[in-house]
């Protein structure tokens, strides 16, 4: 019989199985997917159809990371454009109605971002806070050719967070949307470079991109276009690799590191910027590195006096750090490399949002007839143990994006199943004993997110 109630050891730190680990237990179509429910269908085009105009393999193959991409609207699968997803109206309910505060809003104006305190202040009685977002200030500058940034769209605009956890699974990448609304002939920023892919799809009005070839290639988030602030202006006074004017219902997809401008045109406007933070193999790199200090010779210290600015005292030390690193990579584990990169990884890109109260009520009202789906969006990985010397079943740990779950071993079959997306039914959940034990699993999942109700 599977006990209810929360176990001490319920949330637990993360796992990181090794050779002689626990044993990993895959789903079908692939363990650590993103979860879908059961019998999922939906009438909108797929997110990435609406952002770029060619095959999905053919972008992956001929675009991803190495060129700019121009989609024009009548190409798309976007019959009515992006207004569903943020529209004039929209971005005006943001900025009177919805309490917003820095750093959802910036502003910027030739180029310069303004202070915050130019559009923020005090939110009125029982909002003791100094940085809410001010209409009539906003109305001042956005009036005087400031362009208004929406930012974190993907975590406060419904139509956005839907259509961003859709393209991120697709993606396999964590991603992140702005709105930037321009004024008429106004420019908010000069030329510059992203350090992530981003897609643009242009909303309402039209802008004038400018776009050079990169003077970094592949740009990592350390080393933005400050840096190279002169390189950047020499190309930018060039002929430039592509001009073009988006118009509603357009879309551009440009790679990390490639140089752009825009201005809007005779009307203002608005685009949506959708940022791609790319994994690189740098962040392979960098994880291996956190790893190697389990080494002990690389953590070794530097011989007693020595001087590191002597090239011929910091050599041959050189020369035994690179030896015992690269004695250390030759043995380095894959499934450690793997669950350091999913910690990393995974909590960049939430699953699907849960109403927090029906939640609660729904968990009272499990029975065998309860209809469950797996939460859409939500990754996971599945650990089982051997069974103990007495022959007891063990444990299984579910690996979610912010925490693992510890449930008994039988449970490993039921959980697997349901998060592939193979039962639905409460009673219908396989390897368990009877209807109690399913309810009593199905009452945990509920209450730890893993399912809604269906």
């Amino acid at each position: 019989m599977i006990e209810d109630g929360r176990p001490a050891d319920t949330v637990a730190g993360e796992q990181t199985p090794g050779p002689s680990g626990p044993a990993r237990t895959t789903a079908p179509g692939g363990e650590g997917r993103p979860a879908r429910a059961a019998g999922t269908t939906t009438t909108r085009p797929p997110a990435l159809a609406r952002c770029v105009a060619v095959e999905p393999a053919k972008f992956a193959a001929a675009y991803w990371g190495r060129a700019a991409l121009l989609s024009r609207a009548a190409e798309l699968a976007n019959p009515d454009g992006f207004t569903d997803l943020l529209s004039p109206a929209d971005a005006d309910e943001l900025l009177s109605r919805r309490g917003l505060r820095t750093p959802f809003l910036r502003a910027a104006r030739g180029g310069q971002v303004l202070p915050t305190g130019q559009y923020t202040g005090g939110g009125g009685a029982g909002a003791e806070i100094t940085d809410q977002v001010l209409d009539e200030r906003v109305l001042a500058l956005y009036a005087d050719g400031a362009t208004l940034v929406l930012q974190g769209l993907h975590r406060t605009w419904p139509p956005l967070i839907d259509f961003t956890r859709e393209l991120g699974l697709t993606l396999g990448q964590p991603l992140q949307v702005n709105a930037y609304l321009t004024p008429a002939g106004n420019q908010g920023f000069g030329t510059h470079y992203d350090t992530h892919d981003v897609f643009v799809l242009q909303v309402d009005g039209h802008k004038h991109w400018q776009v050079h070839e990169p003077v970094l290639p592949d740009p990592l988030e350390r080393q933005p276009w400050g840096g190279r602030a002169d390189e950047v202006t020499a190309v930018a006074e060039g002929p430039p690799a592509l001009d073009v004017v988006l118009a509603p219902g357009d879309a551009f997809y440009l790679p990390r590191g490639w140089l752009h401008s825009a201005r809007a045109q005779d009307e203002s406007s608005l685009h949506l910027t959708v940022g791609v933070r790319a994994l690189t193999r740098y962040t392979i790199v960098e994880t291996l590195l956190d790893l190697a200090a389990e080494d002990r010779r690389l953590r070794a210290p530097l011989p007693f006096g020595v001087d590191v600015a002597d090239v011929d005292q910091v050599e041959p030390e050189l020369t035994e750090t690179v030896e015992a690193l690269r004695d250390w990579l030759l043995r380095a584990d894959p499934a450690a490399v793997a669950e350091r990169l999913r910690a990393r990884a995974w909590p960049a890109a939430r699953p699907a949002p849960i109403r927090p109260l029906a939640q609660a009520a729904a968990i009272g009202a499990v029975d065998a007839d309860t209809l469950l789906a797996p939460r859409d969006g939500l990754r996971w990985q599945l650990t089982a143990e051997p069974a103990d010397a007495d022959g007891g079943a063990g444990q299984v740990t579910l690996h979610l994006f912010d925490r693992t779950i510890t449930l008994p071993g039988q449970c490993a079959l039921a959980v697997r199943v349901f998060l592939s997306g193979g039962v639905s039914r409460v009673g219908d959940l396989p390897g368990l004993d009877d209807d109690a034990d399913r309810i009593v699993l199905a009452r945990r999942l509920l209450r730890e997110a893993v399912a809604v109700p269906a």
